[in-house]
């Protein structure tokens, strides 16, 4: 056992026990960091806007400063971006993060001194909950890849700014960074192809141990070695043994990313945003990812169903109930306040706080009042690949279909498969079916022949890839919304795919 991989496991018993202290008292944690972020922003632009020197308690501050967006903040982003000090967050951000997909174009989240430890913290406190939890530690002395964005940063008034994985690149431990792949020159190519043709020429003979990145991404990587080898990603990387990824939900991806490794690895799933580093699975046997409640975060939710009301119940961390989707708004260290990230979550435990994330606040179907969410989809196309165990999924997302004459309306769902089902008509019926099951609305349309069964559009090879390519969002940290309530994706990943 090597240096890297001994020394971690006193390393995580330590990173451990101090997680325990939070953990038993989560009420309080959150109340402190409530309390220091709101003092510490007092002389601020945006604290004296918001008279926090006159705010003692959650519900003054409920009462002072309203749920925003990136749009709603963004009169105060305009003079951050400028180089004002003092605006959101004492001083200048550290970083600004872009990010992409709001009406406003391209978002600049601010990263500042106090908050940058919650990014880099967060990520090292998951591999370390896992060679706690397992004792397993050699991974560590293998060769760790992390497929992310481009660290190149610019200047945007006077603040560093780049995309977040590439940040964080900055910001990797030294002593991890001498066993770490790609290499910078590699991770500066900004042509995802491009790029990931370099870093298969410097990985593919090398000892990998753990990878990391987003899913679909990943799937191209392992693509691209198979093809190249003609071996599993077991046989090119057969010290492989952890798999840490996050942004999307693993479920759809899994049986094609196993199939291609050809052998069981463990995994982290982690819940990372620009906006901070909020959650983890700190357990192998439980998908629920624990809540981050003492990194400088103070965390509300909105029943989805209220979210949109004028003034929606925004309830703190001792008020949540398993089971209930909620959006999550947050205020931190970093200078946002009572900010919608737009993700919308469910605890599957308040003995610790874990939850999963089941969507987006914006990406849902309710063209016909069905009120679909992505958590569906996805539990909806679980269930039919399960049943079709042949099925080898690439990437999907859903739109509905307005019919202009007189047949029914119905969701179209636009997928890309590796290996298609045998029997389409059947995989279709199930997918159908099972999404009745779990949304009564849908149901009831269905029920009441208002709407007619999905249907599938079967999309060629490379037809996602091709679409966000087009896009100028191919790699690095950009998803494939699962679905929308128009028909502007559809449309326009139809007209790439040539179908």
């Amino acid at each position: 056992m090597g240096v890297r991989a001994l020394l971690s496991k006193p390393f995580a018993a330590y990173v451990h026990k101090q997680q325990q202290q939070w953990m038993q008292h989560p009420v309080e944690a959150q109340q402190a960091v409530f309390k220091k972020i709101i003092k510490k922003a007092k002389q601020t632009a945006f604290g004296s806007d918001h008279d926090f020197s006159k705010i003692k308690s959650h519900q003054d501050f409920v009462k002072a400063v309203p749920v925003r967006d990136y749009e709603g903040l963004l009169p105060y982003m305009k003079r951050v971006k400028a180089g004002e000090e003092d605006v959101l967050w004492q001083g200048k951000p550290l970083y600004l993060a872009k990010t992409s997909g709001t009406t406003s174009g391209t978002k600049y989240i601010p990263i500042t001194h106090d908050s940058i430890s919650n990014h880099i913290n967060g990520a090292r406190d998951a591999l370390l909950a896992y060679v706690y939890e397992t004792g397993k530690s050699q991974f560590l002395d293998g060769k760790l890849i992390f497929l992310s964005g481009s660290p190149v940063l610019e200047e945007v008034g006077g603040i560093l700014t780049g995309r977040l994985s590439g940040i964080a690149n900055h910001h990797v431990p030294g002593y991890l960074r001498t066993n770490q792949l790609p290499s910078y020159a590699t991770n500066c190519i900004d042509d995802w192809e491009t790029k990931l043709d370099e870093v298969i020429r410097e990985t593919i003979n090398q000892d990998l141990t753990l990878i990391s990145g987003i899913p679909p991404w990943v799937q191209m990587y392992f693509d691209k070695l198979m093809e190249q080898t003609g071996k599993k990603i077991k046989d090119i990387f057969p010290n492989f043994s952890l798999f840490v990824y996050g942004g999307v939900n693993f479920e759809p991806y899994r049986p094609k990313l196993v199939e291609s490794i050809g052998k069981h690895v463990d995994s982290i799933e982690t819940f990372p945003a620009s906006e901070g580093f909020f959650a983890f699975q700190n357990q192998q046997d439980d998908k629920g990812l624990l809540l981050l409640l003492d990194s400088g975060i103070f965390y509300e939710f909105i029943p989805v169903e209220e979210y949109f009301s004028a003034n929606p119940t925004r309830l703190t961390i001792g008020q949540v109930e398993p089971g209930v989707n909620y959006a999550l708004v947050l205020s931190s260290n970093a200078g946002l306040w009572s900010y919608s990230i737009g993700d919308t979550v469910k605890f599957t435990s308040v003995k610790p706080y874990k939850l999963l994330v089941t969507g987006r606040i914006k990406h849902f179907i309710s063209a016909f009042g069905e009120h679909v969410i992505g958590e569906e989809v996805e539990k909806a196309m679980h269930h039919a690949v399960q049943k079709f165990p042949e099925v080898e999924l690439i990437e999907f997302t859903v739109a509905p279909f307005v019919s202009q004459d007189k047949g029914k309306s119905y969701h179209e769902w636009l997928v890309e498969f590796a290996k298609p089902p045998r029997d389409m008509d059947a995989f279709e019926k199930e997918l159908n079916g099972k999404l009745q099951q779990l949304n009564t609305y849908y149901n009831d349309l269905i029920t009441g022949h208002i709407l007619d069964n999905l249907k599938i559009k079967a999309l060629p090879a490379g037809a996602f890839r091709n679409y966000m390519k087009s896009q100028g969002k191919l790699g690095g940290q950009n998803k494939v919304p699962r679905l929308s309530n128009d028909r502007t994706l559809a449309d326009g990943l139809l007209k790439i795919a040539g179908v």
